[in-house]
């Protein structure tokens, strides 16, 4: 490298390696040149561990320390990440590609160098900046005079010093345009003369380069496929059969047509048309404006990385038109005031009501109906006649996480606990009997009643009407023993087994593993869309079942992230790059801020045997509300699942890691292998929840069907 390579480069910086013996008598020279800065922000504990080298830049007459390539471009880039891929990353990167026209192309040049859409580009133009220039380009003042494509190369030299950019400042002529587009991979034509922007059409063509434009006048994106389309006509046939040498000799008035053919002059907004008429008069040439460039620049970037990564992208026509956007702007709000979704209503609201009866069958079905559910989905049919009460599962009630219906057989086993509770409190006895696989449902609990009440679940009576769901944010308390000692009875009870964990880490244990489950389920593409489907908002129509919104007591941003939440498309993309461990956080953050955390287990593993710990998991519910506590049910993912095939089928991609968790959660919890798992309680002390879980409307009398 010579001194004149160093201080003679017109418009891309001059690399100098410290470490390179030809280099270093280069930078002792700029050094010892006065009016030389020398700029070196990379920290000092990184310069020894990094590669680094000098970019000179001779206009500016200074020198950048900037990190070695590959770093260089990772860490310039790492806010594309996700976005962008690292295997996409690397793929762009070798493309080449040119941009005719450095006005408009200007912008679209920087945007694709930014965005680290390319590994090359050639730059044409052969005009030189004019002030008139900078409403839309954008350069400075001190560029004034320059060729567009020495100002836009120095511009993106001082963003990214290694990327080749090479220039034909004599624009685009007969005798330049097969070296300009030879081993290019895309092809941007943003310049005013229209033979020129033929001509270069007619050399992609024969080398089967596609071709794009950005009209920034209405938005226009024009695509054109020469790659898969070799014998397409270009400017999509518009001009019909004029070619570059006819359109060569016509006058500039004779142009004008074919002009207004290509941009479709008819469809423009009046302010546009109405100065298409001024030019050559009040306006020397065609008008445009900064935010139409850049829009351009935008759409233009986005049919780069399109064709670059192989994505679909077919010729054609499309308008990014802003005005007209606007011009249909709506407000985003739902049918109802979005304040709604964070105000508290009051506790009694939707709230079922026990019959004002003494019809004690009656009393039992209503209690039976408030017993809680997976997604509060109530899987149950309910028929009452003078001498018992039915519940049944209802198969068409079930979901992907309710294996062999024994989350719902859980959830029945809670109702006939409630309908107990209820009889007790009318003076009678209620025994209940279940009946697996007949002929409507796989499993069905008959109560029936006797005369005399057990006191002791009389007692419970209005606990377990005031039995609720708490979502909110809790704090740790120390649960006493003899609550806890209450809580193992109230499970034993009902011939169901009850750990509590109480301490932080132990507590922070289960709450990793329970994170991690929940981002599982939300990257299963059925377990998503089963968890969304069960949210309610308000307003909507079925607000009788299912989870209200408002009951995950989210804060206000938190809830603005749902709705990105909802989307499977979102829950795709975290899947692929296996991320999303945020989707998780929210019940990391519930479950490490408990007080306790319980699971409730019996033996045997027959829908009746789940059914029984359903009742159990009810008495711990009122047993720990009676004592302040609040109660959130966790169902993990894995929790029903009994043999590997299970959690196959449950989620394919994840039923490993969901064995493990599984695994893990287990060992927490000391749960012997003939166990079977009936639900997880996070326990805390926390004020009363916003709203309480809807319901049907309670079972009156009927003949059973």
């Amino acid at each position: 490298m010579t001194d004149a390579d160093v201080h003679d480069s017109p418009h891309s910086a001059v690399l100098l390696d410290p470490a390179d013996p030809a280099h270093v008598p280069q930078i002792s020279r700029l050094r010892d040149d006065g009016g030389i800065e020398f700029i070196d922000r990379i920290p000092e504990g990184d310069r020894q561990a990094l590669t680094a080298c000098w970019a000179y830049y001779p206009w500016r007459r200074a020198a950048v320390r900037v990190l070695g390539p590959d770093v260089f471009r990772r860490v310039r880039l790492d806010r594309n990440r996700y976005l962008v891929t690292d295997e996409e990353s690397a793929r762009l990167a070798t493309l080449r590609v040119g941009v005719v026209g450095l006005s408009v192309g200007h912008a679209i040049a920087h945007a694709l160098a930014a965005e680290g859409l390319c590994g090359e580009l050639r730059l044409a133009d052969f005009d030189t900046l004019e002030l008139t220039n900078l409403n839309r380009v954008p350069a400075s003042v001190f560029d004034l005079g320059l060729n567009k494509a020495v100002a836009c190369a120095r511009r993106i030299a001082e963003l990214d010093p290694y990327l080749p950019v090479h220039l034909a400042t004599s624009g685009i002529t007969a005798d330049s345009i097969d070296a300009f587009l030879d081993g290019l991979d895309i092809v941007i034509e943003e310049c005013d003369s229209l033979d020129v922007k033929v001509r270069i059409r007619e050399g992609a063509r024969e080398r089967r380069l596609p071709v794009l434009m950005a009209t920034s006048s209405g938005g226009l994106l024009d695509v054109e496929r020469f790659d898969r389309e070799p014998q397409r006509p270009v400017f999509h046939g518009l001009l019909g059969d004029v070619d570059a040498e006819h359109l060569a000799s016509l006058s500039s008035k004779d142009k004008v047509p074919h002009v207004l053919r290509v941009i479709d002059a008819a469809v423009l907004r009046p302010r546009m048309q109405a100065s298409l008429l001024e030019v050559g008069k009040t306006l020397s040439t065609w008008p445009q404006l900064s935010s139409e460039v850049a829009i351009g620049a935008a759409t233009v970037a986005e049919a780069v990385r399109r064709i670059g990564l192989g994505e679909e992208l077919p010729s054609g026509r499309v308008k990014v038109d802003v005005p007209a956007i606007l011009d249909d702007i709506r407000d985003p709000s739902p049918q109802q005031d979005a304040s709604s979704l964070q105000s508290p209503v009051h506790r009694d609201a939707g709230s079922p009501t026990m019959p004002p009866t003494d019809d004690a069958i009656a009393a039992m079905a209503a209690a039976a109906a408030r017993a809680p559910s997976g997604g509060n989905t109530q899987p149950w049919t309910i028929d009452v006649d003078a001498a018992r009460l039915t519940i049944r599962v209802d198969p068409d009630l079930t979901s992907a996480m309710d294996i062999g219906f024994r989350g719902s057989a859980v959830a029945v086993g809670a109702a006939t606990f409630n309908a107990r509770v209820a009889a007790a409190a009318h003076g009678l006895t209620a025994e209940v009997e279940y009946r697996a696989e007949d002929e409507s449902s796989p499993l069905t609990a008959v109560v029936h009643t006797r005369a005399g009440a057990d006191a002791d679940l009389a007692k419970q009576f209005d606990a377990m009407l005031q039995r609720e769901t708490n979502r909110r944010a809790g704090v740790r308390v120390d649960i006493p023993p003899d609550v806890v000692a209450s809580l193992a009875h109230a499970a034993e009870g009902e011939g169901a087994r009850l750990r509590l964990i109480t301490s932080a880490t132990d507590i922070d244990g289960v709450a990793s593993v329970l994170a991690e489950a929940d981002r599982i389920r939300y990257l299963t593409p059925l377990l998503h869309s089963q968890m969304i489907s069960e949210l309610r908002w308000p307003g909507d129509a079925d607000p009788d079942t299912g989870i209200d919104v408002r009951s995950l007591e989210l804060a206000d941003a938190d809830l603005a992230f749902l709705d990105i939440l909802r989307s499977g498309a979102v829950m795709a993309h975290l899947a692929d790059w296996d991320a999303g461990s945020a989707l998780g956080e929210a019940t990391r953050s519930a479950v490490s801020a408990a007080a306790g955390v319980a699971v409730l287990s019996v033996r045997g593993d027959t829908l009746a045997d789940y059914a029984r710990g359903g009742s159990a998991l009810e008495a711990v519910w009122i047993a720990a509300q009676k004592e302040n506590l609040a109660v959130q049910p966790i169902s993990p993912a894995f929790l029903y699942a009994r043999r590997p095939q299970e959690l196959d089928a449950l989620s394919p991609s994840y039923s490993r890691q969901l064995a493990d968790l599984q695994y893990s959660l287990e060992t927490l919890f000391d749960i012997a292998s003939d166990e079977s798992l009936i639900l997880i309680l996070r326990l805390c002390r926390a004020p009363d929840p916003s709203v309480p879980s809807r319901r049907r409307q309670s079972p009156g009398r009927s003949t059973p069907t």
